[in-house]
């Protein structure tokens, strides 16, 4: 998948988002395609296949799925995908080019486990992935399920961000990408990004360094992390993705950031922010971070699967 392909992808996002933002799919997102492409795209190659659908020139649908591979992480050991994944948006004006997006995906995952998550809201792609042979996927919809809720707030009165004594903000114009990576890694390890995953993030049209924002501890550790991802055309912005070093939690740095954060979307000209958790019960404690700052659910998963089958 090229650069080209990614703003084709997220301008059909944000058309969703301005008609019927219920049926934007997990991860299908304009923060969510951003961040995913460009963390991953120099090293996911041909394990990550997509296939674009258009109508009069204009991109109506399209598929990016997956597949089994091996993933090296930062810690040096290595996880085994066994199963392909696929994320997906079809705009409802061609709603019925769900049924070659789910031909086109069985047909490049054919013989193994095949999930998706398809919008909750959307009843019609539900149909027809059920006549497609996909069930509801019970292990995710369980206590410690992984599939996710979008949740959305506006900026019209917004809490005066307050961090514990010789923490401060930073962002990541300020504190160079070398920092900026090892906060991630810090906050998500084992992870596979890399310095060179954040030069691909870096190289998005819509990544901008002034909101990608950092706490930084009284020792220089930048202990907490987030990048939102500023949709002018419908004046959202998301955040995506938000972490905080081990050793740093429960310190009140997540809510903090997430306040200087929707302050700053506030001044480049949105009025709304988003941002995804898990919201299976298992996974209390990012979805109570959100809440406490003022965010609640909009959107969620139908977490599918069809079991590896030929054809």
């Amino acid at each position: 998948m090229t650069a080209a392909d990614l703003q084709l992808m997220q301008g059909l996002a944000q058309r969703l988002t301005a008609i019927r933002a219920d049926l934007v799919n997990g991860d299908a997102t304009f923060g969510e395609l951003a961040w995913n492409w460009g963390k991953g795209h120099a090293r996911d190659g041909v394990s990550r296949p997509r296939r674009l659908w258009f109508s009069g020139g204009r991109l109506v649908a399209w598929g990016w799925a997956v597949l089994p591979r091996q993933e090296t992480r930062n810690d040096g050991s290595v996880k085994d995908v066994t199963s392909a994944s696929l994320v997906y948006q079809v705009h409802p004006d061609h709603a019925g080019l769900v049924d070659e997006v789910i031909d086109w995906y069985d047909g490049a995952a054919a013989g193994v486990d095949r999930t998706v998550m398809p919008s909750a809201a959307d009843l019609f792609a539900l149909k027809r992935w059920a006549a497609h042979g996909y069930e509801t996927d019970s292990a995710s919809l369980g206590d410690d399920g992984s599939w996710t809720q979008l949740n959305e707030r506006d900026l019209t009165h917004l809490e005066q961000p307050l961090l514990p004594d010789g923490f401060r903000f930073r962002t990541a114009d300020e504190a160079g990408p070398e920092a900026a990576v090892q906060a991630h890694l810090d906050a998500w390890a084992p992870s596979a990004y890399t310095a060179e995953s954040y030069e691909g993030v870096r190289r998005t049209a819509t990544y901008r360094g002034d909101l990608h924002v950092l706490v930084e501890a009284p020792d220089g550790t930048m202990a907490s992390s987030t990048i939102m991802w500023l949709d002018e055309a419908n004046r959202t912005a998301e955040f995506e993705p938000v972490g905080t070093h081990p050793d740093y939690r429960r310190l009140g740095l997540g809510r903090a950031m997430l306040l200087h954060g929707m302050r700053l979307a506030r001044a480049a000209g949105a009025v709304q922010t988003t941002v995804a958790c898990l919201g299976a019960p298992g996974h209390p404690q990012a979805r109570g971070l959100y809440y406490s700052v003022g965010f609640r659910e909009c959107t969620r998963d139908a977490p599918l699967i069809r079991f590896g089958t030929a054809g």
